[in-house]
C-alpha cells in the first residue's frame, strides 16, 4: 500500500512539475547596439536581476534576444523595454507570448489622423543591409508623427512610407533617419552615428 502511494506521489509531484515548466512567457526582443560578446554579456547580467529568468539566448549578429520567465510574474512589456535601456542598449521591437497564447507586440506607431488628414505615400533610398537594419529604420520611421505605416526592402534598400503631409514630410522624415545613422538620397548620417552602428549593420555609404 504505502509503495502504490509513493508512486502516486512521485506521479502527481512530476505532473506538477510538467505543468509548471509549461507556464512561462515567451519574451522576443531585437536590440540595438549589441557590438561584440561582452556587450551580451552586459544586457544577459541585467536581465539576470530578474529572478526566474530562463533559456537566456543573445545572437549577437542580428540583436536577436530571448528568454523565458514565469507567467505567474506577470512581466510587463514596459518593464522590459527599460531593462534593456538600462544596460545601455536600445530596444527596436519586442513581442511577448504569454502562457495561455496571448501576443504582445511594443507599439510603433502612434500617428492619429483627422478627417482633414491627406495621407501620401512615397518612396525614398535609405541604405542599409541586414534584419537590424531594417528593424532600426522602421522604428525611428514609424516613430514620427504624422506616419502611418512604413516598409524596408532590404534588397532595393528603398523605404515606402505612407503620412500626413499636413504632419510631416519627405525631408523631415529622412532627416530623422539619418539620425539614426542610415544614409538618405537628402540626408547623409553623421560620421559619428554611422560609427555607433553595430558590425553587421555598416553598409555601404550613399555619395552625395
Amino acid at each position: 500500500m504505502k509503495t502504490i502511494i509513493s508512486i502516486l506521489v512521485i506521479a502527481l509531484f512530476t505532473t506538477m512539475g510538467v505543468h509548471a515548466q509549461k507556464e512561462m512567457d515567451q519574451f522576443e526582443v531585437q536590440v540595438d547596439g549589441l557590438g561584440c560578446p561582452f556587450c551580451a554579456y552586459g544586457l544577459e547580467k541585467k536581465f539576470k536581476e530578474f529572478k526566474g529568468i530562463k533559456k537566456v539566448a543573445i545572437d549577437i549578429e542580428t540583436g536577436d534576444f530571448s528568454f523565458e520567465y514565469p507567467a505567474e510574474k506577470a512581466l510587463a512589456m514596459d518593464a522590459v523595454v527599460k531593462q534593456v535601456e538600462k544596460a545601455g542598449y536600445t530596444p527596436i521591437t519586442s513581442k511577448i507570448t504569454r502562457a495561455d497564447g496571448e501576443v504582445e507586440l511594443s507599439e510603433t506607431n502612434t500617428t492619429k489622423l483627422t478627417k482633414e488628414s491627406i495621407v501620401k505615400t512615397q518612396k525614398m533610398l535609405v541604405a542599409g543591409k541586414c534584419g537590424m537594419c531594417e528593424a532600426r529604420i522602421l522604428k525611428v520611421t514609424n516613430g514620427i508623427e504624422g506616419v502611418t505605416d512604413a516598409a524596408w526592402n532590404q534588397n532595393n534598400q528603398m523605404l515606402e512610407v505612407s503620412f500626413d503631409n499636413s504632419q510631416t514630410t519627405t525631408d523631415a522624415i529622412q532627416k530623422e533617419i539619418a539620425k539614426a545613422g542610415h544614409d538618405t538620397k537628402a540626408h547623409k548620417a553623421t560620421v559619428g552615428a554611422y560609427d555607433n552602428l553595430p558590425a553587421c549593420c555598416k553598409y555601404e555609404r550613399l555619395v552625395q
